[in-house]
């Protein structure tokens, strides 16, 4: 009796979840980007949807792929419920306007999901990466608790909106200490360098798990950045600190990928890159940007891991020595064409300019950057002809530049009643710096330097 009712958990649990889904996309196709408050406790914007669809529908494909990956283990009822459980936080947590509600679903968000990392009671390494886990995420949340108490005392007021509304008015010393805060906090919870031995410990956790956590939970920084944009903006000096530590996440996460033989493992240190570069856009004054890869990057992180378990092992065919020598230049030169190419469809689509003197030619450039990476991984797969890689090169890549270019403008669009979704900061020689390190540092990533 007791086998027959835990079989029924995961069937439950995965039509709350999708039930989840269904209800939050029918309010969003009811009233797109609306706000809507009850009392100071909630405050639901176009964020909060956009977030929310997400949210839920990486969960409702997670408990799908959980119900044959589970299917045997033991304590069912124990991993539903807190697999579910933390979808519902997350959604109080993207919902939350009380600074006190938001503490406390950010507070137990770290503590189920440690909880989840140490499923396993049986296995040591789970249980130690469990408690790890629980140490950062405690500390990240007291850290926000010191940043929200230090706004709420100096705003005079309780809520997020109230916060961001009293941004502008804060004086230095109190946006220094709680943007520094609030940013360390961001920090821990996207595992960006060097807070990401958390994350890559946690690949003891089940594989959907992981799925969500590297999909969603992990994006939580990013929520932080978003709705609290004004603290952070309301001084340029704290935007170029936020920009340098996600530049250094992205380079060293994109780093240790490379060395890196085991699948989740790979998956891992992608997540803190790509973490990393989605600080990195917020530091640049990008929020919507930045809340765009959020979404574009839990969508297909959520694929690769469920998508781990099936991986087979095999070898590329390999291009005799020489081979390629003719096309050589051609395929490099097609290769930069297409990401200058690129950078200016993005630019163009997104209305930013190339030649304007603010951090928005920087956000052109690192995009033109993402496109040559790509670029240079179809033109180096010796499994496809050289003419097919050359051709394949512009043909896909500048399509799914104008597709990346128009989901931005959706976002942006949606986070229109966001404060300070789009306040992109004038060059200082410190924003150049960290473009010169950051190419450099791709250069030798890339070239073997």
């Amino acid at each position: 009796m007791a086998s027959r009712s835990s079989s029924r958990w995961p069937l439950f649990f995965t039509r709350l979840a999708w039930a989840l889904f269904a209800i939050v996309l029918a309010a969003i196709v009811w009233r797109p980007g609306g706000e809507w408050s009850a009392g100071t406790a909630i405050h639901i914007d176009g964020f909060t949807q956009g977030m929310a669809l997400l949210t839920t529908l990486v969960s409702g494909f997670v408990h799908s792929f959980a119900r044959r990956y589970m299917a045997g283990a033991k304590h069912l009822a124990r991993f539903y419920g807190r697999l579910f459980g933390l979808t519902l936080i997350v959604l109080g947590l993207v919902a939350a306007n009380h600074l006190a509600l938001f503490v406390l679903l950010w507070a137990a968000m770290g503590g189920v999901l440690a909880g989840l990392i140490g499923h396993v009671r049986s296995w040591p390494q789970a249980q130690a990466a469990a408690r790890y886990a629980r140490r950062v995420f405690l500390g990240g949340s007291a850290l926000l608790t010191g940043a929200l108490a230090l706004l709420g005392g100096a705003a005079g007021t309780t809520t997020i909106t109230g916060i961001a509304a009293a941004a502008g008015t804060l004086s230095a010393p109190v946006v220094y200490g709680a943007a520094g805060l609030l940013l360390l906090a961001a920090m821990i919870q996207s595992a960006l360098v060097p807070f990401h031995r958390w994350l890559l410990s946690s690949m003891t956790a089940p594989t959907p798990v992981s799925a969500f956590m590297h999909a969603g939970l992990a994006n939580a920084g990013g929520i932080l950045i978003a709705r609290f944009a004004p603290v952070f903006f309301a001084d340029a000096s704290v935007m170029l600190v936020m920009a340098a530590a996600g530049g250094l996440s992205a380079l060293v996460g994109q780093a240790w990928m490379l060395v890196q033989t085991d699948v989740k493992r790979q998956l891992g240190c992608s997540t803190v890159a790509q973490m990393g570069f989605m600080v990195l856009q917020g530091g640049l004054g990008f929020v919507a940007a930045a809340v765009t890869h959020l979404l574009l990057h839990g969508l297909y992180k959520a694929y690769l891991f469920l998508a781990s378990g099936s991986v087979v092992e095999h070898t590329r065919p390999q291009s005799p020595a020489g081979s390629d020598a003719g096309p050589s230049v051609l395929s490099g030169a097609i290769a930069l064409g297409t990401a200058l190419a690129g950078g200016a469809l993005f630019a163009a689509l997104t209305h930013k300019s190339i030649t304007a003197p603010d951090s928005g030619a920087l956000l052109v450039g690192f995009v033109a950057l993402s496109v040559l990476h790509a670029t240079r991984s179809v033109v180096r797969r010796a499994d496809l002809a050289p003419t097919t890689r050359l051709w394949m090169v512009p043909a896909i890549l500048l399509p799914t530049v104008g597709g990346y270019a128009l989901v931005y403008n959706g976002v942006s669009g949606l986070l229109h009643d966001l404060p300070a979704a789009t306040v992109p900061v004038e060059l200082s020689a410190g924003h150049w710096g960290l473009a010169a390190v950051f190419l450099g540092a791709y250069a030798a990533l890339e070239w073997g330097a």
